[in-house]
C-alpha cells in the first residue's frame, strides 16, 4: 500500500470531522434554543477547559485537552443524541464507531484515536476524569450564557451539569462561573482600559 493510499482514509475523516461544524446540539432544543451551538463549537471550549482543569489537578493538560477534542467526533455518524431520544434509539458504542472511523488508517494513528476512545470512556485516568469535567462545565457554562439571552429553561442544563462535576477544580469554576454574568469579564477589561 502506497502512502496516497493509507492517507485517504485519513483524508476522508478530516471531511467527515467537518460535519461537526454544522451538527447542533440538539439537547437545548428542548431548552427553546432555535439555533443552538454546534458539536465542533461545544468540543473546542471542551478541550480548553480540559486544559484548564487539568493544570490546576495536576494532570497533563494537553493529555486532557487531546481527550476532549476527540470526546464527541463519533457524532459525525450518529448525529448528538439527547437524553430523551438515547431512551428510544439507544445509545452507540463509541468505541465501536470510532473503530468504524478509523478503518483502513495507518496502525499507528488508528491505535492512537482508539486508545484516546476507550480511555475518555473508562474515565479512570485523572486526564479522562477532568475531560470528562470540562464536557459537564462546558454545558454548564453554555446553559448560564443561553440562560442570560433569556432562555429561562436552560436552568435545568445549567443544574444538572453542576451536580454532575467530580473534580474540585471543576466545582470551584462552576462556583465562579455562577457567580457572574457572562460579560463580566468584558466589564472587566473594559474597566482597566479607562
Amino acid at each position: 500500500m502506497s502512502d496516497e493510499d493509507e492517507l485517504a482514509p485519513v483524508a476522508r475523516f478530516l471531511y467527515e470531522a467537518g460535519t461537526l461544524k454544522q451538527a447542533r446540539r440538539t439537547g437545548w432544543w428542548m431548552a427553546g434554543v432555535r439555533d443552538p451551538e454546534s458539536v465542533a463549537e461545544h468540543a473546542w471550549r471542551t478541550s480548553l477547559i480540559a486544559s484548564v482543569i487539568a493544570t490546576l489537578e495536576g494532570a497533563d493538560p494537553a493529555r486532557a485537552a487531546f481527550l476532549a477534542v476527540w470526546h464527541d467526533s463519533q457524532e459525525t455518524r450518529t448525529g448528538d443524541v439527547n437524553h430523551i431520544a438515547k431512551k428510544y434509539a439507544g445509545k452507540a458504542d463509541p468505541q465501536a464507531v470510532t473503530a468504524d472511523q478509523t478503518a483502513g488508517m495507518p496502525k499507528v494513528l488508528a491505535d492512537r484515536i482508539r486508545d484516546l476512545i476507550a480511555e475518555y470512556e473508562a474515565h479512570e485516568s485523572p486526564e479522562a476524569v477532568c475531560a470528562r469535567d470540562a464536557d459537564k462545565l462546558e454545558c454548564m457554562l453554555q446553559g448560564i450564557e443561553y440562560r442570560s439571552q433569556g432562555y429561562e429553561l436552560a436552568q435545568r442544563w445549567i443544574d444538572n451539569s453542576r451536580g454532575r462535576l467530580v473534580t474540585a477544580t471543576a466545582k470551584a469554576l462552576a462556583d465562579q462561573l455562577l457567580a457572574m454574568d457572562p460579560l463580566d469579564w468584558l466589564r472587566s477589561v473594559l474597566g482597566e482600559l479607562r
